[in-house]
């Protein structure tokens, strides 16, 4: 196992310098003598390991430092460690320097990116409140280890004082902003007041815990002489100065002579990360440890193209891979048999609330002075005890400098895991963020009036969405008598990557170089957004930015649009096109945050399959002319595209057709025996239809730009021939989801449905097989329920809400022309 902080000094380890690589069994070896082959077993047994336990401690929230702190105690002398054959063959004294050596690269380069993506203007513009409550809370948790430091008797009494008190202080007091992040946004606290606070002073945190860690390093010299930590402070503050005025200055000039969009060489990402090792080098000869180095040398590099394309190449594999050996390293370390000595449990289970305890009353004592609710202070409070990454390398420096003895080392760790561990269950079960929600009743297209806002939530997986829906919006007519406002939600997918929670803290900063490809993205969005509300008028839009695994998007989804009171959510669809025409497959995960947002909408949901919308290449196609068509076979969904399809007729340059699907005479006799036995539900739901349908005939009476047309059929053949007629003219089809409801209209075409959350009609003009260029629109309709639970219509048509006929002509004045109906505009065609 690996040698407790004393061994050396009681033990020599011998082993040949040149047993890297094997001969093979066959020739009589022990693969296991040789450095290479033991590493591999060393490393796949502590990925392994480490996986099982995110895989375990998934369903209750736990970070992933908690597992993978946990797999390297059951693989260390607390669990399997403690049978000597397996901790002799497995983990030898000998292979400690090579497993440490390989932890700490993973972790300089670790800290390397972290450094990379830190924006230092953002810790300048942390208001005085994340910092009052950053350093309040460190104060209490600082004294706790000023007394754990006296009470523990088993410390070394040539150890610095001073120094052990900064080791414990530091680890109790401080915050991990990648852990605390990761958590808030499972619990779907990320976007509130609170978790951005909780952010905010977590960084302040962070900061604050780097310079003590530089100053407790350089206090921890063993020297007689106190001059040799003057030294070290004094070279540390050259190689920072020399890092911010020579080395960033340099890098800048590199960034500058890449041209703008095209990629950087592999020269120059060379000589970027061969600058990390000079840098870990430079620091750890001058008494400081070789991280601080990596660190600063991350933060000098300014934030941008290049900052993006180094961490795209390493974070998978630094965080992924390497970085876990070093949490299981720690745990190796660990040795819970030690705690049978001098009641070190007891001494445990006083440190954790202690320390709390302390963090939570100088953060609720700072948060009243703010005018903060005790109840959110008390939960910051908690949210600040989470530890991570920083509490684990300040546990190890200190190991390394015999400052910390395998008994507190020991200690500490458990004290940290435990913090770590309660937190999220704590905060969950006391903490609901209070919903001050007025209801409402405009959760529909069809229920939203012409002479008001319309409210929409449009979500955006990845920059290639954005165009079509952008030029959808400027084609849904925004106006002075009815405004779009529209909440721009980029989805990001939670993962292990930091790089994916900074984009959180950064948002709404815009302005500035990105810091990663996910906050480029961002940039991208909210650029694209807001030159449509510069263009076009009437528009105004918000851009956020959600953070959640695929499994819950949904929800942050379905509270948002409740919060904003949306009248329908506009999402893509899972499959892209490609070159040849081909649907394909983008990401698996994205079907199911559909299918999970069609369950659970507060409002109604639109579903965009994305083949371009006339001129999509440019963000904002102002002068296209779009020829929309709406098919129509009745129910509450199809009312709905029909309503959203009205409203884009009103447009200038969008020409509406409406295709109404009338079942024949030997389908009418067949039925009637099924409409004897239908409810009062489908009568009111038929009677609306009927209602919709004649409004549209007689718009389409006088509107030029409205075209209705009756396809009578008799199953679902015929209805494919009659689609597939008008295919070529279109650029856009809105047609409704179904909501499950069978039709001989569209009989058969479930049988080989490959998407049936789209419903018979949508899954058809969303397959390959279907050949077309135009985009779909499935609309499914918010349905309420009623005092008794049974399902309300809105029987409020959009063209009703303000005017009556001859005053939407007045608005529409231009457009019409006093035609017959059955000469142009009207016709009825027979199958």
């Amino acid at each position: 196992m690996l040698a407790p902080s004393n061994v050396s000094d009681v033990s020599l380890i011998c082993y040949t310098p040149t047993m890297t690589t094997t001969n093979g069994v066959w020739a009589g070896e022990n693969p296991l003598n040789y450095s290479i082959p033991l590493f591999i077993l060393q490393i796949t047994l502590v990925v392994f390991t480490t996986r099982f336990f995110v895989f375990i401690l998934k369903p209750f929230h736990q970070p992933r430092v908690i597992a993978e702190i946990m797999g390297g105690l059951f693989l260390g002398p607390s669990v399997l460690g403690r049978h000597e054959n397996f901790a002799n063959i497995v983990f030898p004294l000998k292979s400690a320097m090579v497993l440490e050596t390989m932890a700490n690269i993973g972790l300089i380069y670790f800290l390397f990116l972290i450094g990379l993506e830190m924006d230092i203007s953002i810790v300048k513009r942390t208001g005085a409140k994340a910092v009052s409550i950053a350093v309040a809370g460190m104060i209490l948790p600082f004294i706790v280890g000023l007394g754990v430091s006296f009470a523990f008797t088993g410390r070394d009494e040539s150890v610095n004082d001073f120094s052990f008190v900064l080791y414990l202080g530091i680890v109790l007091s401080v915050t991990s902003f990648p852990v605390l992040a990761r958590m808030l946004a499972e619990l779907k606290l990320i976007n509130t007041e609170l978790g951005k606070l909780s952010l905010s002073t977590s960084l302040i945190n962070d900061v604050c815990a780097w310079l003590l860690l530089a100053l407790a390093i350089a206090l921890s010299e063993n020297n007689s002489t106190t001059w040799a930590s003057v030294y070290v402070v004094i070279s540390n503050l050259f190689f920072v100065g020399f890092c911010f005025l020579v080395v960033r200055p340099a890098i800048t000039w590199l960034i500058k002579k890449t041209p703008e969009g095209k990629p950087f060489s592999d020269f120059q990402i060379c000589a970027v990360l061969v600058g990390v090792m000079i840098s870990a080098l430079i620091t750890d000869v001058i008494g400081t440890h070789s991280i601080f180095g990596a660190f600063v040398y991350g933060l000098v590099i300014p934030n941008g193209p290049l900052g993006a394309a180094i961490i795209e190449k390493l974070e998978d594999f630094v965080s992924g891979l390497l970085l876990p050996l070093f949490y299981a390293i720690s745990g190796l370390k660990t040795n819970i048999n030690l705690f049978n000595k001098g009641g070190s449990w007891a001494f445990v289970l006083t440190i954790v609330p202690l320390t709390c305890l302390g963090k939570i009353i100088g953060t609720v004592i700072v948060s009243i002075l703010f005018d903060l609710p005790a109840r959110d202070g008390i939960v910051l409070g908690l949210l600040m005890n989470t530890k991570g990454l920083i509490e684990m390398i300040v546990l190890n420096i200190g190991r390394e400098q015999k400052v910390l003895g395998d008994e507190i080392f020991s200690i500490m760790v458990i004290v940290t895991l435990i913090m770590t561990a309660i937190i999220s269950p704590i905060v969950a079960l006391i903490y609901r963020p209070r919903k001050r929600l007025i209801p409402y009743r405009k959760r529909t297209v069809q229920s939203s009036r012409v002479d008001a806002e319309l409210r929409v939530l449009v979500c955006i997986h990845a920059p290639r969405n954005v165009p079509t829906i952008v030029n959808l919006l400027e084609a849904t007519h925004p106006n002075k008598r009815s405004p779009i406002c529209a909440y721009v939600l980029h989805l990001v997918e939670l993962t292990g990557r930091a790089s994916a929670m900074l984009v959180v803290h950064a948002s709404g900063q815009s302005g500035g170089p990105a810091l990663n490809k996910t906050q480029a993205q961002t940039e991208h969005i909210i650029t694209a957004f807001q030159n449509l509300e510069d263009h076009v008028g009437y528009v105004s839009t918000q851009p956020l930015t959600a953070v959640s695994p695929y499994s819950t998007m949904h929800e942050d989804i379905c509270n948002l649009a409740e919060e904003k009171r949306v009248s329908t959510i506009i999402i893509p669809f899972h499959k892209q096109q490609t070159v040849d025409g081909e649907m394909q497959e983008t990401n698996p995960a994205l079907r199911m945050v559909n299918h999970n947002l069609l369950q659970s909408s507060p409002c109604s949901v639109g579903i965009l399959v994305d083949r371009g919308l006339n001129g999509s290449s440019r963000l904002t196609a102002s002068q296209a002319s779009h020829q929309v068509a709406v098919l129509f076979f009745g129910g509450p969904d199809d009312r709905e595209a029909l309503s959203y399809g009205w409203r884009m007729s009103r447009h200038p340059r969008v020409h509406l057709t409406v295709m109404h699907f009338i079942s024949g005479k030997d389908v009418t006799e067949s039925l009637i025996d099924d409409e004897l036995l239908d409810n009062q539900r489908s009568t009111i739901s038929n009677k609306i239809d009927e209602e919709c349908i004649n409004e549209i005939k007689m718009l389409a009476t006088c509107d030029v730009s409205i075209k209705y047309i009756e396809k009578i059929v008799s199953n679902g053949e015929q209805t494919v021939s009659a689609i597939r007629e008008t295919n070529n003219a279109n650029d856009l089809f809105i047609v409704g989801r179904g909501q499950g409801d069978s039709s001989p209209l569209t009989e058969g075409l479930t049988d080989w449905s490959e998407c049936p959350e789209l419903g018979a009609i949508g899954d058809l003009l969303a397959s390959s097989d279907f050949e077309t260029s135009a985009s779909v629109l499935v609309m499914h309709q918010y349905v309420g329920q009623g005092p008794e639970g049974e399902d309300l219509f809105v029987c409020e048509r959009p063209w009703q809400s303000s005017d009556n006929f001859n005053s939407l002509r007045q608005k529409h004045r231009g457009r019409y022309a006093a035609m017959p109906m059955e000469t142009d505009t009207y016709s009825s065609e027979f199958l």
